[in-house]
């Protein structure tokens, strides 16, 4: 086993600093002192929770500039996507307070003979195991919703983006979260699986592939843990008849680029009706083609490179394997030689079932167009998927695409004219192979809680 973390610059492929890995007896020793923290906080008034993390948010806006730079240092984000990455975490910390303490309050109902009263207690240590690719987010996307529900947070996050997490640490207890309450562990796959069997640890969360979750859901079954899992896509964005091109163009360039197309929610397949298809095909690939990739730091760079030189290869394999099968790359499809872990924006047309393109999460800058006979057609197509986390559908009647997004479009976001990343108060979460359980929009605040029932005669 290697005792230490070294994180990696991607644009430039340099060091960027190496951290020790815990021994066992440090990892215990963490889960013991966050599960004694979490004691203490959970005595604590939901008011005085919501302080706290209102005043997360504020130290996060304090620390954006600095934050943003390590974000982009470590995993090659764009440096206005890692700056908006922030802010949205603090917008989290901003809903979270405020709705928090209304969320998590006792409620009264009748029942017979007397008054019965439903109470959301904590229930321990959570723990939760986050990728790379939105390094503060992922983390206070699961973290905040935790605490305000007073429970405490353990974080194991990837290796890459280290830094950030412990980044992160210091700004909860700069904003006066109790020391300990939210630890991040610096550990490897073996000693998560004794986090997981830890008597303290009372729930795991993770977001990362759904092969990552199976194992990670199967080793919290055995020791009887609960679960959120909210695992990768290959998100499809209809475009109907009626839309307008314009709209649906710019949208589907944006969604499938955004955070150098490695989000989980990117828009991924791209289904369009025959009777557009060509005009479509034409507009988006002159979008795509402008697209030039550079230095992630440069606020006017469009594209940076991906997290890690084996991501990329990955993807360009899947590219290839794609094309081999029968796609064509009208847009990009090969690795530029140069340093760092560049792929161009791509885009693939004669999209077809077998090919990954169609059937996998192609986790970076690569567009795939698929042809459908009609509307009806289109939908078919999109659930066609092992996955269902999020989808678009365009169309100028907004009254009608929402009926379809209700009623037959088998994933658990759609973007209606539009992309969507994450709102703080609409729900989070997918169906499928894309795994289960909500975040966002209060949800969060009752995966992870007690919900007694108690009878007042």
């Amino acid at each position: 086993m290697t005792s230490q973390i070294t994180t990696i610059n991607p644009a430039t492929e340099q060091p960027i600093k190496s951290y020790d890995l815990m021994t066992n007896a440090e990892l215990s020793e963490a889960i013991e002192a966050c599960h004694k923290a979490f004691l203490s906080w959970k005595a604590k008034p939901l008011d005085e929770r919501a302080n706290i993390i209102r005043a997360i948010g504020q130290e996060l806006r304090a620390s954006k500039t600095e934050f943003a730079k390590l974000m982009t240092e470590e995993v090659g984000k764009l440096i206005g996507d890692s700056e908006q990455e922030v802010e949205l975490c603090a917008s989290i910390c901003d809903f979270t307070a405020e709705q928090g303490p209304k969320e998590l309050a006792d409620e009264e109902r009748e029942i017979p003979g007397g008054t019965g009263v439903v109470s959301y207690a904590p229930v321990g240590v959570i723990y939760g195991i986050q990728p790379w690719n939105f390094p503060c987010y992922q983390a206070v996307r699961y973290a905040i919703a935790n605490l305000m529900a007073g429970n405490g947070v353990l974080l194991k996050h990837a290796e890459i983006c280290t830094g950030s997490g412990l980044f992160l640490k210091q700004v909860f207890e700069t904003a006066g979260l109790p020391k300990d309450l939210f630890t991040v562990l610096l550990i490897d796959h073996d000693q998560s699986d004794a986090v997981i069997e830890n008597p303290h640890v009372r729930g795991v969360t993770l977001t990362g592939s759904d092969s990552a979750g199976r194992t990670v859901a199967a080793k919290a079954a055995e020791n009887l843990k609960k679960t959120v899992m909210e695992l990768g896509s290959n998100d499809a964005y209809i475009v109907l008849e009626d839309a307008d091109l314009d709209v649906a163009v710019k949208a589907c360039v944006e969604g499938r680029l955004y955070n150098n197309g490695q989000t989980c929610v990117n828009a991924k397949r791209f289904i369009v009706t025959e009777k557009i298809y060509d005009s479509f095909v034409e507009r988006y690939a002159e979008k795509m083609r402008d697209i030039e990739m550079g230095d992630p730091t440069d606020q006017d760079t469009k594209l940076g490179p991906m997290a890690r030189n084996d991501l990329r290869d990955k993807l360009a394999a899947q590219v290839d394997e794609s094309i081999d099968k029968g796609a064509r790359a009208i847009v990009g499809g090969k690795t530029p030689d140069r340093k760092g872990a560049y792929y161009p924006a791509t885009v693939l047309v004669d999209v077809e079932p077998g090919q990954p393109a169609y059937e996998d999460e192609l986790f970076g800058p690569v567009a795939s167009i698929i042809k459908a006979r009609d509307d009806d057609d289109a939908i078919r197509i999109a659930n066609d998927s092992r996955y269902g986390l999020g989808g678009g559908i365009f169309s100028r009647d907004e009254k009608r695409a929402r009926k379809l997004a209700a009623e037959r479009f088998d994933t658990g976001m759609i973007s209606v004219n539009g992309f969507n990343i994450a709102i703080p108060n609409m729900p989070f979460g997918g169906v499928k192979d894309s795994g289960y359980g909500r975040e966002h929009g209060g949800f969060g605040m009752k995966e992870f809680v007690n919900i007694k029932s108690i009878y007042l005669a």
